[in-house]
């Protein structure tokens, strides 16, 4: 298959995908029970008032018409209007243009993270097969995938912020604000990184052409860092591009757990107001982020492999 079809029908997967979502949250927003008028007018409001925020929403039309007027939202990028608007922001593609790069930031450093500790460690595991260190490697490992964000977040403050008072904790600024929320949120990938590592580097440095390096001379660091390594770190780097989307996603725990803005934070919020607007544009940035990032891992894979345009 030529590149070009290969993106395009990728593309195509992609957008059905973001609609299948929209047409999810849509439906799941209209069946929970309440209205979303009392939660955003307030038990004082008076029916004018009521009135002006229904047709705000858009909620004054039926139901197939509210998923229509939605779509056009996404058409003209607004992806909605606020209802009230008491933040200057008059459009949910506003509110959230503010709260992504925090997002974004957080699953950064929290991949950054996952990648430098993974790595070490899957290697010195795979080097040390069979021995204490790999046993000690694969029991961590095996934690870090088991233990949930919601309850390794609460953890974290209460070591380091509360009892040693290391690092900052909730509301707070600064550089090393994010360091707890990454770690929490990286942690997760982070195990299952290292796994991977040490899998790939095990099955790797039995190969004969790592023999015969060594029997040329070549430092053993040479032999690990640069011939087996590279080898064994593709399908690494390919999970953890894949992962970066969960990321994401995963902030919206982490993120109301240390009280950090973020799209997570204004998601939580706007679920509680039953605020219909910002709830589907928050999940359709993240679900397009998540699409984005598969469809460029597997471009990458047809532009290196072009077997993979096959499929």
């Amino acid at each position: 298959m030529p590149l070009g079809a290969f993106i395009l029908r990728r593309l195509g997967l992609g957008l059905l995908s973001l609609l299948g979502v929209s047409i999810l949250v849509f439906l799941f927003l209209h069946v929970i029970p309440g209205d979303p008028v009392d939660q955003l007018a307030g038990g004082e409001a008076t029916p004018e008032q009521r009135q002006k925020i229904e047709q705000c929403m858009g909620l004054d039309v039926s139901m197939p018409e509210q998923f229509w007027n939605f779509l056009g939202n996404v058409a003209d990028r607004t992806l909605g209007h606020q209802c009230p608007d008491p933040k200057g922001k008059p459009t949910v593609a506003a509110l959230i243009g503010d709260a992504f790069p925090h997002t974004v930031a957080l699953a950064l450093v929290g991949l950054a993270f996952a990648i430098v500790m993974a790595l070490p460690l899957g290697i010195y595991a795979a080097l040390r097969r069979g021995t204490w260190f790999d046993t000690l490697a694969a029991i961590g490992a095996l934690s870090g995938i088991a233990i949930p964000n919601m309850l390794l977040g609460p953890l974290l403050l209460l070591w380091f912020f509360v009892d040693l008072g290391w690092l900052p904790g909730p509301f707070e600024v600064g550089p090393a604000a994010i360091i707890l929320p990454a770690f929490a949120i990286g942690t997760h990938l982070m195990a299952m990184l290292a796994r991977m590592t040490r899998s790939a580097m095990v099955e790797v440095l039995g190969e004969d052409y790592l023999r015969t390096a060594r029997a040329k001379g070549l430092p053993e660091r040479v032999v690990v860092w640069k011939h087996a390594l590279r080898n064994a770190i593709m399908p690494v780097v390919t999970v953890a591009g894949l992962q970066f989307g969960s990321l994401l996603s995963g902030s919206i725990i982490i993120e109301n757990v240390f009280a950090r803005p973020g799209l997570g934070s204004l998601l939580l919020a706007a679920i509680r107001e039953r605020n219909y607007p910002v709830v589907q544009g928050c999940v359709l940035v993240i679900a397009a982020s998540y699409v984005l990032v598969n469809i460029a891992v597997d471009v990458a894979y047809g532009l290196i492999d072009p077997r993979v345009r096959r499929g």
